[in-house]
């Protein structure tokens, strides 16, 4: 056995005394008297060995002579036994060291630990190859890796190795490398570093919110914000005061006001620039919304256009008036017009492929739009059907029958019904198999549509204590608003209650939140009141924020 061989049986013998004690019994949890990590293996070590323990010292670039205990002289004889053990053979050597260490005493123990234990402590990392490096940092967890970079200069340009943090942008579905709006990295920083960085202080600043008020934009005078559309950096608010506001939502300035209609805007979409609001005049119109300027006025429906859905270049318009009309937004043109609903048209959503439309006549209809034939009446709900989501397999209705149902949109059978929520489910959310509902009972469930399963009921002490009004997926995150003036934050994967991102003053007393609409980095909330107690105004939430921008702004 060489000499690492020995200094490891030794180093192994004298840690287990340490942290079984005397009599060979472990130590209790959190008694143990040293820490045993970062050690590398002997065999692990150059194969230039050093044949003494000096020698090991001066490889690793200490000096031979280090410190020794001064308390007092040597004992006499020392030398002479020490001659005699290096004349013994190396199990002889063992042998007497084992016998050594079990006389010792725990303090003595510690001092032969504490001047063994630097010899074992080696920067591995520095000593493998880049790649091989590199490769080992994969395995950290990103806040190891910050910290790693901390360590010295050589591991700090490891760490910031730009496909390195490429590969934990993917690990956390981060595609693409964005650096912030306000700051570029600079060169000698990882874009992808930055860009990691950066989604993790927008998913802090979401769930634990910072102390910065919203922007307010106020327009519309006392009239209800009806509907909200949010692209880049435009906001657009539509209203029954009978006009649209496209905002900026960098500045808060109302760029322009939309006017046009002659009744009260119920609808709209909007598509980068493009903006389709339907009204109580009958009538649809197709905006400009950098310049303002009404493209087309679309005419045809006999009754105040209460739904819309826009695909592409096409969008869909449901009416009081029963029928559905498929429009061309870059010409104008009505292509198509869908009868058979007996009753308003209040919900549709539309794919691009079929139309699939929810009614006051209690009826759900899949469409196909070139056509205008009807593919399936879904019948089974006992009272208006007010909200649907659709995504090319399922469709899912909710009424005021309190009923959800999941139906296969390509055999028209109903797959499953939700029950649970006690009244009016006024709006969902769909994403994947997860689907978001909320309801006039004040509770917001999360379900699975494929087993019908009802996930989580978004409630407890935190819950809304009004109407859910408007729902939104964001970032792995639930935003629901209601009448109680209020827009809670919730965990999809959970079903907990984070926090209130918005608390409106009059909450309680007459304050709404009326819809909300959001981006990865933004939260835009229509608000007021029916009595006058909360001014009409929108509310904008800016989460890309780092603490620098909050100190200047």
């Amino acid at each position: 056995m060489g000499f690492y061989g020995t200094l490891k049986l030794i180093f192994y013998k004298m840690k287990r005394k340490l942290d079984h004690g005397p009599d060979g019994r472990p130590f209790p949890s959190g008694k143990k008297h040293c820490k045993g990590n970062g050690y590398l293996s002997p065999s692990s070590l150059v194969q230039a060995t050093p044949t003494t323990f000096g020698d090991l010292r001066l490889a690793n670039g200490h000096s031979a002579q280090r410190r020794r205990v001064t308390s007092g002289p040597p004992p006499s004889g020392l030398q002479d036994w020490l001659h005699t053990f290096q004349m013994w053979s190396g199990p002889e050597r063992l042998l007497a060291l084992d016998e050594l260490i079990d006389r010792c005493e725990t303090s003595q123990v510690k001092h032969m630990m504490q001047v063994i234990e630097p010899q074992f402590q080696r920067d591995f990392i520095s000593l493998l190859p880049k790649e091989l490096a590199l490769y080992v940092l994969t395995f950290l967890a990103p806040r190891d890796l910050l910290q790693a970079a901390q360590t010295c200069r050589y591991w700090r340009v490891l760490a910031e190795d730009n496909l390195l943090w490429r590969e934990k942008c993917r690990e956390e579905g981060i595609s693409e490398c964005a650096s912030s709006r306000r700051r570029r990295p600079s060169a000698a920083v990882s874009e992808w570093k930055s860009t990691y960085i950066r989604q993790h202080r927008i998913e802090t600043n979401w769930r634990k919110g910072d102390t910065r008020e919203p922007m307010v934009l106020k327009g519309h005078d006392d009239h209800v914000i009806t509907c909200l559309q949010f692209s880049g950096d435009l906001i657009v608010s539509g209203s029954d005061d009978n006009t649209l506001k496209v905002w900026s939502a960098i500045t808060g300035k109302c760029l322009r006001t939309l006017t046009g209609h002659t009744g009260g805007v119920w609808c709209s979409q909007m598509a980068a620039t493009t903006v389709i609001s339907g009204s109580t005049d009958r009538t649809l119109r197709v905006w400009d919304a950098e310049s303002g300027e009404c493209v087309h006025t679309l005419y045809g429906h006999t009754s105040t256009v209460r739904c819309m859905h826009l695909n592409g270049n096409r969008v869909v318009s449901g009416s009081r008036d029963t029928t559905l009309r498929v429009w061309d937004v870059s010409t104008g043109r009505c292509e198509h017009v869908l009868t058979g609903h007996l009753a308003a048209v209040r919900c549709v959503q539309y794919d691009g492929r079929r139309v699939v439309s929810g009614g006051y006549d209690y009826m759900v209809k899949v469409w196909d739009p070139e056509t205008e034939v009807c593919l399936h009446t879904l019948q089974g709900h006992t009272n208006r059907v007010y909200s649907l989501q659709f995504d090319g397999v399922f469709v899912v209705s909710g009424s005021l029958d309190t009923s959800i149902k999941v139906w296969d949109a390509e055999t028209g059978g109903c797959v499953h019904t939700l029950t649970g929520h006690q009244s009016l489910t006024s709006g969902m959310e769909l994403r994947d198999n997860i689907l978001v509902s909320g309801n006039a009972d004040s509770t917001v469930r999360v379900w699975d549509i494929r087993t019908g399963q009802c996930l989580h009921t978004l409630q407890g002490p935190n819950k809304h204590q009004s109407a859910v009004t408007c729902l939104q997926f964001c970032r792995g995150l639930v935003l629901s608003s209601s009448d109680d003036g209020t827009v809670k934050l919730w965990d999809l994967r959970t079903g907990a209650w984070l926090r209130d991102v918005v608390a409106l003053q009059s909450r309680g007393s007459g304050g709404v939140v009326w819809r909300i609409r959001a981006s990865d980095t933004r939260l835009v909330c229509a608000a007021g009141s029916r009595n006058g107690t909360e001014e009409t105004k929108l509310l904008v939430l800016d989460f890309d924020l780092d603490e620098k921008n909050k100190e200047t702004d």
